[in-house]
């Protein structure tokens, strides 16, 4: 099973003057340093602890390991500190930017990544904070978020480009109705009008369930103006990966009392499957070795759900 986590640089990689202003952040020499599995960004990911026993999440990166990991940094330093209070998400202590290295300083929060294949108590959690997420967010109280349309639209559009450049390995049952995968993706942007802040990047590797049960929501570089149901159906894609659940039934109980119409659904799956499959193609980003697997295992994956859901008219 292909899972999401990529290859990092480590604390010790970080330049002198880099730690060193992560530091001034904290007020205090930091003494420990232990890189967190999860997730594709080829920067840091560690949890640190200070000589007086402060704590934090540090990330940084620079160019050389990924000119497009610098920029979402950037993005989600933003998102981070425009974040109202009570969103379950760390809190921005502090970011240093001097042009080509980017560390963000975050609150540690004490908690792990959920289980896969997914466990049912977690994941009923899950869908709970992801719901109080959606009503604390509804109206967006973040003006300057692009909309899902406008941030995500053409990744989404997967299939237009498939149907004009067809790959030989393409799945017979996708292949032979083109025309209406392309007809339905455009349906599933369509449906994403909202005004309720989306992380829209929601998976195992970006939740922490802490000791007591809560979950926080993590690494929001993503983060759109959307439907009140986007992340519960996005979640969906990563249960339905990892097997074990009746991911249509879940949606009925969890999604449509946030307003998801079955169509809709159905519409926005057609959309992510066709970004998957288009985007597995390409070549390995630059410091990102493992994305285009998994974003093979998740494109073949939710075809096959897509077929399921179609056959039976949803």
């Amino acid at each position: 099973m292909a899972v999401a986590s990529g290859v990092r640089i480590g604390w010790p990689d970080v330049p002198e003057h880099v730690r060193a202003e992560v530091e001034t952040i904290l007020g205090d020499r930091v003494v420990q340093a232990v890189s967190q599995p999860g997730g594709f960004s080829p920067g840091t990911a560690d949890r640190v602890r200070t000589a007086k026993g402060g704590r934090a999440f540090v990330k940084a990166v620079s160019p050389a390991q990924n000119e497009r990991s610098v920029q979402l940094l950037r993005q989600e330093a933003l998102v981070s500190a425009a974040l109202p209070p009570g969103v379950p998400a760390p809190r921005l202590l502090g970011c240093f930017d001097d042009g080509e290295w980017i560390a963000l300083v975050l609150q540690d929060v004490e908690g792990r990544h959920p289980v896969t294949p997914w466990h049912r108590t977690e994941l009923d959690a899950v869908l709970a904070t992801l719901g109080a997420l959606a009503a604390r967010t509804t109206p967006c109280p973040m003006p300057e978020l692009p909309t899902v349309a406008g941030l995500l639209g053409n990744d989404l559009s997967g299939w237009e480009r498939l149907a004009a450049d067809t790959p030989g390995d393409l799945d017979p049952w996708a292949a032979a109705r083109l025309p209406e995968l392309v007809a339905l993706g455009a349906a599933g942007v369509a449906a994403l009008a909202g005004d309720t802040v989306a992380h829209t990047d929601i998976r195992a590797d970006n939740l922490l369930v802490g000791p007591d049960g809560t979950v926080t929501v993590v690494d929001w570089p993503w983060a759109c103006v959307g439907p009140a149901w986007l992340d519960t159906a996005m979640i969906m894609v990563n249960v339905n990966l990892f097997g074990g659940h009746d991911v249509d039934a879940l949606l009925a109980e969890h999604a449509h009392p946030l307003g998801a119409r079955p169509a809709d659904l159905t519409a926005l799956l057609a959309a992510m499957t066709g970004y998957f499959l288009d985007a597995c193609r390409r070549p390995d980003p630059p410091g990102l070795p493992t994305v285009r697997a998994f974003q093979r295992a998740q494109g073949d994956a939710t075809l096959r759900w897509l077929r399921t859901r179609l056959a039976a008219g949803l």
